[in-house]
């Protein structure tokens, strides 16, 4: 019977642990209790206290937020080896303003707020750490309302599917390989579910990708309508 390789922290690399000596990772890692969570689970709510910081160690994420009148807006999709919860690192307990669930049977490493603090202040390079993950949000969040503002729909889709393919696809024999539905890939782009699926045709009648079900291979990125931001 085969044996499921196991990811260590030195495989996964997370930036949170980055300038940190291996035995300064391992008391921060020590501190933090391991979490699972089956696909689907919401790990964090919106408007409940920030009393929690999570490290995604497999499996794999997204923001949401759920607006006033019920609709369920996808903000931000987050691989292994990515943070969420920063706002319990604030000096003042805050809220949740966004809520992250697991789309694929994930674990997570959780701090609790006062132990996280106390690390922080224990080792600096983690809030160097948090601020870099931060900017890097800021630049993601920069070129969607970049985007939204100066692209057509076909150029903020191919954009989208670019980005999600960079972020979260796996290699595989014939391109990049994704599970994402067209109502997700809609949502990212702010287009219609229709608008993506006739683009998604178009795209596999290029040779730009092939679509199968719940999954989607990108084959070509030079065949798509990509714009500079």
């Amino acid at each position: 019977m085969a044996t499921r390789h196991v990811i260590t922290m030195r495989e996964l690399r997370p930036r949170f642990f980055e300038g940190l000596t291996p035995s300064e990772i391992t008391a921060v890692t020590s501190a933090a209790k391991p979490r699972r969570y089956l696909r689907g689970s919401v790990i964090v709510n919106q408007a409940n206290p920030a009393d929690h910081l999570f490290l995604l160690t497999s499996g794999r994420a997204r923001y949401f937020y759920w607006t006033r009148d019920g609709r369920k807006v996808i903000l931000f999709w987050l691989p292994a080896g990515e943070i969420f919860g920063a706002a319990a690192l604030l000096s003042r307990l805050s809220d949740y303003l966004v809520c992250t669930e697991a789309v694929r049977d994930s674990s997570v490493l959780a701090w609790d707020r006062t132990t996280v603090r106390a690390l922080i202040g224990r080792y600096p390079q983690l809030t160097d750490n948090v601020l870099s993950t931060m900017q890097d949000y800021l630049i993601t969040y920069r070129a969607i309302h970049v985007s939204l503002a100066c692209h057509a729909a076909p150029q903020r889709s191919a954009q989208v599917l670019v980005n999600l393919a960079e972020d979260m696809g796996r290699r595989v024999v014939g391109g990049i390989e994704l599970d994402i539905r067209n109502e997700e890939l809609a949502n990212e782009a702010n287009i219609t579910t229709f608008t993506t699926s006739r683009l998604l045709r178009q795209w596999q009648h290029k040779g730009a990708l092939r679509k199968r079900r719940g999954k989607l291979l990108l084959q070509s990125a030079e065949k798509l309508p990509l714009k500079l931001i």
